[in-house]
């Protein structure tokens, strides 16, 4: 279904805003969903049994099991992607009875009408025989098909979406199919085909010839010139240094985070033993509490271990009345002080004393 073949966005099964035909599931057994599919011969359809035509009204109603309705989709299938394999389900499902096969141009008719592939004719047909829903491929495929080509390999209908396709001096070449009846249209899907993936490597060719240098590819491999090379590599040296510098900054800022997240832990837990601090500091020392009481009793303790002084007693009960009172005491009292410093002069009234009392 892909003579858009591969460059055109022709490819898919309604998906991205297209609404997709009802399709039928047609199953296939076990064994061929293990095994890839043939390759049709040169020689076309062996088989012997006669081909009936068949109608679309009968082929949608089922046809029986001998005789499914075979479905023929071409295209180049560059790059193989979903677009044509979403295609070639749709192409599966048309009808409950389907055998699907699918033809693939070559390079050289490719190269001719459309432009160069990527993929060379022998690596397309090997895409296209490992896809679940293809029964049979056909290698060479004509660009336009002829009854000739039809009747050899026993085609009952072609699928392809139903936008015309100009090429090979043609308005479109699937023109006559659709006026024979035989034509059927599927659903393209967009936003991916064939072109749509060459352009993004393109556009971003310096990023993947650096990707294959550092995957072991020579720059004379990728077509790249000395220059080009050292350039090339010295960017990535670059690209490297700054992803170091990132790196190391997003450590740097990780790491100064946890700083933080500690320094207000500590501060948090400082706070909390300061407060505990005080509020026992004040409730060992502070009025009326523990601190004062000790106070209260040492001093209870020193008055009672401290000598009284002697009692008032009146006249008339003193055990000493009528007695004379003592006269007064004509000793002297002694003072002793400590030396005085040398140098320093004794006063006179100090001197009269010691002279006075013999000392």
């Amino acid at each position: 279904v892909n003579k858009r073949r591969n460059g055109s966005r022709a490819n898919g099964n309604g998906r991205g805003g297209v609404k997709s035909q009802p399709q039928q599931q047609c199953k296939r057994s076990p064994k061929a969903l293990r095994e890839p599919a043939i390759f049709a011969k040169k020689s076309g359809s062996a088989s012997d049994t006669p081909h009936d035509k068949v109608t679309l009204a009968q082929a949608r109603r089922g046809t029986p099991a001998h005789r499914p309705a075979r479905v023929y989709a071409d295209g180049i299938f560059d790059l193989f992607h979903s677009g044509h394999a979403r295609a070639l389900m749709q192409a599966k499902n048309l009808f409950p009875n389907t055998q699907l096969i699918v033809g693939v141009c070559s390079d050289a008719l490719t190269h001719r009408y459309k432009g160069y592939t990527v993929m060379t004719e022998d690596e397309r047909y090997e895409a296209l025989v490992h896809c679940r829903y293809v029964d049979e491929v056909v290698r060479d495929a004509p660009w336009t098909l002829t009854p000739e080509f039809l009747k050899k390999h026993r085609i009952d209908f072609v699928a392809h979406d139903d936008i015309p396709y100009t090429s090979a001096g043609s308005d479109d070449v699937y023109k006559h199919i659709k006026e024979a009846g035989m034509f059927v249209a599927t659903q393209r899907t967009e936003g991916i085909s064939t072109s749509d993936l060459i352009t993004r490597i393109v556009r971003d060719y310096d990023v993947y010839v650096r990707r294959n240098l550092q995957r072991g590819y020579t720059a004379r491999e990728l077509n790249v010139g000395f220059i080009k090379e050292k350039k090339y590599r010295l960017q990535e040296q670059v690209d490297r240094m700054k992803e170091t510098v990132r790196t190391v900054e997003e450590k740097s800022k990780h790491l100064v985070h946890r700083v933080e997240e500690k320094s207000h832990d500590l501060i948090l837990k400082w706070e909390e033993k300061s407060r505990e601090f005080i509020g026992n500091f004040l409730e060992l020392f502070g009025p009326d509490k523990a601190w004062h009481m000790i106070q209260q009793r040492s001093g209870r303790v020193l008055q009672a271990l401290s000598p009284y002084g002697s009692p008032h007693t009146s006249p008339s009960t003193s055990p000493t009345r009528g007695r004379s009172t003592s006269p007064p005491s004509h000793w002297p009292i002694l003072r002793f002080r400590s030396p005085p410093p040398k140098g320093a002069s004794i006063s006179s009234s100090e001197g009269d004393d010691e002279e006075k009392y013999g000392l």
